[in-house]
This record gives structure tokens, C-alpha cells and sequence, in this order.
């Protein structure tokens, strides 16, 4: 484990960082990821990142969302996690994606065509298992809630 990313995860499970994280980390990554034309994502410093383009589900307008995710390797896909830091509701994104699951990933500098699925039963328990491998402070922000954490997978469109 690189030094430091114990504390990291330890800080990130913590309800300040639920509290105050929302307002602030999606705020500097779209100014840092504009700034730098898609180059840089800086939360990708302590996960992999993607800006997510997805239609609204009421209005249907384009909604640029910087969000942690999970990639995969062996397809080429991510996985996205509806934590919302641990906080009660479901975040917006993923009420989109179910309306509109086609939509666009910035990755490492590249607009990518994707389609979102919603994973459910063993599937889920599969990703999940992974995530939290992954990323163990998830744990944490599900034992907060009383609602199932939302489970995306994003595979490439043509």
C-alpha cells in the first residue's frame, strides 16, 4: 500500500469529509479538469477518476459530473459507486444514468461513448466485493445508509 493511503482512507470514511467533500472536490475537479483540457483529474491522486457526461433525467441536458470509479481491466469498463460520500439519497448521477444510460466518460484525456447498467443481485455482490477491495471506505459509507449504494457498470459504446 502506497505511504499515506491508509490515511487517506481513514479520512475519507470520516463524516466531516462527508459533510464538507461534496461541496468542494467535484467544484476543483471540473475547474482543474477544464483548466487542463481534460488531462488532469486531481482526486484521481487518490482514486481513478472520470468525468461523467450523462442527459438529465428531468431536463435532458448535458450534466458533467467528476466521479470516483473503479476501472476494469479485463473489459475496458468501469465501475461507478453511488456512495454520495455515505450521505442519505441517491446522488443525481445515477438517476440520470437510469433514464439515460448512454452517456460520455472523460478518461485519462479521451471522451469515451459508454452505456451504464445497473448491476443488481449476484452481479452486484460481485462488483461490490471488488469495490471494497478496492476501496474499503465504501464499507463505511454503506453502513451509514439505510439505502442499497447504486452500482454502475459502464461498458464501451461503438
Amino acid at each position: 500500500m502506497p505511504p499515506g493511503l491508509r490515511l487517506i482512507q481513514k479520512v475519507s470514511s470520516t463524516r466531516a469529509f462527508a459533510k464538507i467533500a461534496p461541496h468542494f472536490i467535484p467544484a476543483m475537479d471540473r475547474t482543474v479538469h477544464r483548466l487542463t483540457r481534460g488531462k488532469v483529474l486531481l482526486s484521481a491522486t487518490m482514486l481513478p477518476g472520470v468525468i461523467l457526461t450523462a442527459r438529465g433525467a428531468k431536463s435532458g441536458l448535458p450534466r458533467r459530473t467528476p466521479l470516483a470509479c473503479m476501472p476494469e481491466k479485463d473489459t475496458g469498463g468501469w465501475l461507478l459507486i453511488g456512495s454520495n460520500f455515505g450521505r442519505p439519497g441517491h446522488p443525481a448521477w445515477t438517476a440520470n444514468l437510469l433514464a439515460n444510460p448512454d452517456a460520455d466518460v472523460s478518461w485519462q484525456g479521451k471522451d469515451i461513448p459508454v452505456r451504464a447498467r445497473l448491476l443488481r443481485g449476484e452481479e452486484r455482490q460481485e462488483a461490490w466485493d471488488a469495490v471494497l477491495a478496492f476501496w474499503p471506505p465504501y464499507a463505511t459509507y454503506q453502513s451509514r445508509v439505510e439505502r442499497e449504494i447504486r452500482l454502475f457498470r459502464l461498458e464501451r459504446r461503438s
